[in-house]
C-alpha cells in the first residue's frame, strides 16, 4: 500500500470511530507525520489534520505546528490549502482566534497575488469568528510586525472593516480599534496616519461629537503641536499640511479648529516666503493660506486671537504689495472681461480645462471685489460673506457664472471709478449723499514690514517623515 492509499485508510478510520476515535491516535500521528511526505501527502494532511484534531486534545500543539509547516512549503499550491484550512482550528476552539489572526496576518507578506487573496479570506473567516480577537492578532502584528507585515495589515483593515455587517461592528467594537489605533498613532509614517485616519473616518463613531473630538486630538498629536515648526524642513511642512487635511472634515461648531489656526498663525505664517518646494509646481504659501481660510470659521475660543490676526494681517500685506484703489480697477476689468468670455455658456462647455479655470477665476475675483468694497468704507466694514473660490457648491446652491458675484445686483451696486490722478482718487457715490474721500489703508504698526518684502525662494524636500522600525519575530515564535 503506498503512502498515498495509507493516508485515505487512515482518514476512513477515523471518521467511522465515533466515540472510539481516540483508541486510534497512531492513525492521526501518522497523518501529522505527512506534512513532511510528498506533494499529494501534504495535500491531504493540510485537510485532513484540520478534520480531526478536535478530538486529539493532547496533541493539539503538534497538530497547528505540522498545519503551520504545510503554510511554509515551497509549493505555492500546498501553501494555500494549508492556509485556507487555517481557520478550521478556531470554528469550536475561539481560544485560538488571536493567534491564528497573529499568523495570518504575517502571512500578508506573500508576494503571491493569489495566495494573499487566500489569505485575506481565511482573516474574514476568523472575522465572523470573533473579530475582537481577530483585530487583537491583526494589531499584535501592527505593532511589533516587519515593515511589510504592518503596512498590509493596516491597509487591510481600511479595506475589509468597512465590508463587516452592523451586528459583528458594534460599538465596543469600534471603541476598541480607536484605542488600538492611538497606539500605533505613536509611530507612523505619513502615509500610515493618512490610511489610519481614513480608517476611523468610516467607523459609526466617527460621526459623533466625542468620536470627531478625538480624531482632530489624533491629528494634533501628530503634529506634535508643542514643538517649534520647523520651517526649512520639508518633512515637517508635509506634516502640518497632512494632519490639517485630515482633521478638516471633523471642525465644526461643537470640534474646534483652533488648536490648528493658532498654530499656523504663530509658527506658520511669520515664514510664508521661506518655505522649502516639497512637490513640482506646488505652492506651498497658497496651500497652506487657503488651508487656514478653510478651518478659521471653525476656530472656536482661540487664545491670543488679537495676536493671530495681527499676525496674518502683517504677512498678507507684505504678499500683497498693491495699493487698494489700483487693485480695485484691475479685478472690474477682468470680471468684466471673464463675464463676457462666459456667457451663455453651460454644461459640458463649462467642463473644458479653460472654462473651469475661468469660472475659478470669476469666483475669486468676485471675492477680491467684495472685500474691496468692505474696505473703501471709512472705517473699513467687515460684513461680507463671502465662499471660498476653491470650495464646490452642493447641487442645490450651485449657480451659473453669469450668477455668481456677492452682493447686490448690478443694477443695484455703487460703481466704484476713479480720477485719472491717483492721488485724489475717489469713490463716486449717489448725488444724495455726496462725495467723501476713499479709505486709506493703515500706515502704522501693521504696515511696517512692507519694505522688507521678498520674494519666496526654497530648497527641494522629500516626502512625509518615516520612522524605521526592528523587525518582528516569525509567525511560529509568537505562537506559543
Amino acid at each position: 500500500m503506498d503512502s498515498v492509499e495509507k493516508l485515505y485508510r487512515n482518514y476512513e478510520i477515523l471518521a467511522d470511530a465515533n466515540e472510539k476515535i481516540l483508541e486510534h491516535e497512531k492513525e492521526y500521528v501518522e497523518i501529522l507525520e505527512a506534512v513532511k511526505g510528498s506533494g499529494n501527502e501534504k495535500r491531504l494532511a493540510s485537510q485532513f489534520i484540520t478534520r480531526f484534531f478536535k478530538n486529539f486534545p493532547h496533541l493539539v500543539d503538534k497538530a497547528i505546528d505540522a498545519q503551520l509547516d504545510l503554510c511554509e512549503d515551497d509549493d505555492v499550491a500546498i501553501r494555500k490549502q494549508a492556509i485556507k484550512e487555517l481557520p478550521s482550528f478556531c470554528k469550536e476552539n475561539k481560544e485560538f482566534v488571536p493567534k491564528i489572526a497573529d499568523v495570518l496576518a504575517q502571512l500578508l507578506q506573500t508576494d503571491e497575488s493569489t495566495e494573499l487573496i487566500v489569505v485575506h479570506a481565511a482573516l474574514m473567516t476568523v472575522f465572523r469568528i470573533s473579530a475582537k480577537d481577530t483585530l487583537g492578532g491583526l494589531f499584535s502584528q501592527i505593532l511589533n510586525g516587519e515593515e511589510i507585515v504592518r503596512e498590509r495589515a493596516i491597509r487591510f483593515l481600511n479595506n475589509k472593516i468597512k465590508a463587516l455587517p452592523s451586528d459583528v461592528m458594534t460599538k465596543e467594537l469600534e471603541e476598541y480599534i480607536f484605542q488600538e489605533s492611538k497606539k500605533v498613532m505613536q509611530d507612523v509614517t505619513g502615509e500610515e496616519f493618512v490610511t489610519l485616519m481614513g480608517l476611523l473616518s468610516g467607523l459609526k463613531i466617527s460621526k459623533t461629537i466625542p468620536g470627531q473630538q478625538a480624531l482632530v486630538d489624533m491629528a494634533v498629536d501628530m503634529l506634535d503641536i508643542d514643538k517649534e515648526f520647523e520651517h526649512t524642513d520639508s518633512d515637517s511642512v508635509v506634516r502640518v499640511m497632512q494632519c490639517i487635511r485630515q482633521a478638516m472634515p471633523f471642525f465644526n461648531p461643537y470640534v474646534s479648529s483652533g488648536r490648528f489656526v493658532q498654530y499656523v498663525c504663530n509658527q506658520v505664517v511669520p515664514v510664508l516666503g521661506n518655505l522649502p518646494t516639497i512637490e513640482e509646481g506646488v505652492d506651498v504659501t497658497l496651500e497652506l493660506l487657503k488651508l487656514l481660510a478653510d478651518m478659521s470659521p471653525s476656530a472656536v475660543n482661540v487664545e491670543e486671537n488679537q495676536k493671530c490676526l495681527e499676525i496674518v494681517f502683517n504677512k498678507l500685506l507684505v504678499l500683497c504689495l498693491f495699493r487698494l484703489q489700483y487693485l480695485a480697477r484691475g479685478i472690474q476689468g477682468y470680471i468684466k472681461k471673464l463675464r463676457a468670455a462666459l456667457q451663455g455658456k453651460k454644461g459640458e462647455e463649462l467642463k473644458t480645462e479653460e472654462n473651469k479655470l475661468k469660472v475659478v477665476a470669476l469666483k475669486t475675483t468676485s471675492n477680491i471685489n467684495t472685500l474691496i468694497r468692505d474696505l473703501f468704507h471709512n472705517p473699513p466694514s467687515f460684513k461680507s460673506t463671502i465662499t471660498l473660490s476653491w470650495k464646490v457648491p452642493s447641487s442645490s446652491t450651485t449657480k451659473t457664472p453669469e450668477s455668481t458675484p456677492s452682493g447686490p445686483k448690478r443694477s443695484e451696486r455703487t460703481p466704484i471709478t476713479f480720477d485719472e490722478n491717483p492721488k485724489q482718487a475717489k469713490k463716486t457715490v449717489p448725488s444724495n449723499k455726496g462725495e467723501r474721500e476713499i479709505y486709506i489703508p493703515p500706515s502704522g504698526k501693521y504696515s511696517t514690514k512692507v519694505k522688507n518684502f521678498q520674494a519666496p525662494s526654497g530648497v527641494r524636500g522629500g516626502r512625509g517623515r518615516g520612522f524605521s522600525r526592528g523587525r518582528g519575530r516569525s509567525y511560529r515564535d509568537r505562537f506559543y
